[in-house]
């Protein structure tokens, strides 16, 4: 039996990491794209201050740079360490978008950002706007694969299971690379990395207005991040509904415990604006409703059900049923390969297997479990429903409040009165941490809403664990903490010296006085 503190303390340490992780990912997209969006002003127009806006904005996306991949690299060890069975397992279709990434955009990246950072001066301003964009390509890169990697988790294509070597194999790249659920994922992320990296730029710069400092680096600046902001923001939202209409096709459970659906509703399925999910009376309380939402977003049609939790559970019994068939036929498989009974029955049963393998957690015998044990498996399959329901409608709230807030700053660009407002000022800078919180709240809903899975419908999380000692999971979970606590007073430490510093003294130029500043500027 699987000691359950050791899946436990595993799954942590992961979650842990890959949390802090990507609190780096979405600056890095955004500020990417803004880097390439100001260089390409300055090339066109040649006024030094866009070129300064670019030099100093990189200087932040360098640090941001750096932090993101000291902690990235660590996290993909934890594959071969922490969760030894899931990498022999899966390893074959898991591992080749991660190695192409390291190979395609990592490489992309490492060579271009020292060309970005180091060019300036050797480099024609063309070419060096080259290097930018292409340094932003290897970022959205980068996202790409690992995307790709995780929507295999979420929705496994392209794969089959071999019986012989007792690992699944890949069947066609093609499916693999052009997941629906992987692609959604690409867009929906990258899009919400865009939103952070102009909320970044937009809570600076405010900043530098309410000091006044820095006055028309400032308003330009919010003048690109206000338009990136808006058209990002809009699409997280327009690309987040598609990836709800991908989940419900192949994660049905996650979308009900989303939506805290205890039983399946007539067609179509309200959305539930508000309430609080009663776990023991399995149901929801205080609950606001707009009818039709979550049928249209789930189903795109009228006429079709979104199936509640209690209705897929009894569901997931029958297939718990059908993956012990499964089980016992591969048992015969492996000591009789040329079974030709037991191969047509493996071959029938073999897309549940993965839940004839939830009987594990409670019984080594998994032919013999009892009616019990299969009816606690089957409701082992729904993820917690609290923080799934609350996490969901609050970055469904932030996405809403960041369409909102982007809306009204492109409305001031456009009459040139970004610095007129102080509340706005205000406001954009205690947004800062909102896209991040977001972004964070947009993990939980992907990944702990897949459980109990660590791949959808194909390996338990807790059979995917490596054999080692619970006191082992311990020491390195606390190192990490330890580790990245430094980590994260180093990252504070820079982003307040250099935002401090400003454009003029993260280069060592002196600061421009007023009446020379226009002439200096280039306008």
């Amino acid at each position: 039996m699987i000691d359950p503190t050791l899946v436990e303390l595993s799954r942590a340490q992961f979650g842990i990491t890959a949390l802090y992780h990507f609190l780096f990912v979405p600056l890095t997209l955004g500020l990417s794209v803004l880097l390439g969006i100001m260089e390409s002003v300055y090339v066109m127009t040649g006024r030094p201050i866009w070129r300064e806006m670019t030099r100093y904005w990189g200087v932040l996306f360098g640090i941001n740079f750096v932090m993101g991949v000291s902690t990235g690299i660590t996290m993909e060890f934890q594959f071969g360490t922490n969760w030894a069975y899931y990498s022999h397992y899966v390893g074959d279709i898991f591992g080749a978008p991660l190695a192409i990434e390291g190979l395609m955009a990592f490489f992309l990246e490492a060579t271009f950002v020292g060309m970005f950072f180091f060019g300036w001066d050797r480099m024609s301003k063309v070419a060096h706007l080259c290097a930018t964009w292409l340094l932003a390509l290897g970022t959205n890169l980068s996202a790409l694969w690992i995307l790709i990697a995780n929507g295999w988790m979420q929705n496994p294509v392209g794969a089959v299971f071999n019986a012989q070597s007792m690992r699944m194999e890949v069947s066609s790249f093609s499916d693999v690379l052009f997941n629906p659920v992987a692609q959604s994922k690409f867009v929906h992320t990258v899009s919400a990395g865009y939103v952070t990296g102009s909320m970044f730029v937009m809570a600076i710069s405010a900043w530098f207005l309410l000091v006044g400092r820095n006055r028309e680096f400032a308003r330009r600046s919010m003048t690109v991040a206000a338009s990136f902001g808006l058209a990002s923001a809009l699409s997280v939202v327009v690309l987040g509904d598609e990836s709800g209409y991908t989940a419900s096709q192949n994660q049905r459970m996650k979308i009900a415990a989303i939506e805290a659906m205890w039983v399946t509703e007539p067609a179509p399925a309200g959305f539930t604006l508000f309430g609080f999910p009663d776990l023991d009376a399995r149901e929801t309380h205080m609950k606001i409703e707009i009818p039709w939402l979550l049928g249209l977003i789930a189903t795109r049609s009228t006429t079709e059900e979104v199936p509640g939790i209690e209705n897929l559970v009894q569901e997931n019994k029958g297939r718990i049923e059908s993956g012990m068939l499964a089980y016992g036929s591969l048992l015969t498989l492996r000591s009789h390969p040329n079974d030709a009974e037991a191969k047509s029955l493996f071959d029938t049963h073999v897309g549940d297997l993965g839940y004839g393998m939830l009987l594990r957690k409670y019984t080594d015998h998994v032919l013999d479990a009892t009616p019990a044990q299969i009816e606690k498996a089957a409701w082992d399959t729904v993820p917690d429903v609290l923080p799934l329901f609350w996490s969901f409608r609050l970055m469904v709230a932030l996405g809403m409040f960041f369409i909102g807030f982007f809306a009204y700053a492109f409305r001031l660009s456009a009459k040139r009165q970004l610095d007129k407002h102080r509340w706005f000022l205000k406001l954009a800078l205690v947004s800062l941490p909102l896209p991040w919180l977001s972004s964070e709240l947009g993990w939980v809903v992907a990944e702990y809403g897949r459980q109990p899975w660590t791949i959808d419908g194909v390996l338990p999380t807790f059979m995917s664990v490596s054999s080692v000692p619970a006191t082992n999971v311990w020491l390195s979970l606390i190192g990490f903490i330890v580790f990245y606590s430094v980590l994260a007073v180093v990252e504070l430490y820079l982003m307040i010296k250099y935002v401090k510093l400003g454009p003029e003294g993260a280069y060592g130029l002196p600061e421009l006085g007023r009446d020379d500043r226009a002439a200096a500027l280039g306008e």
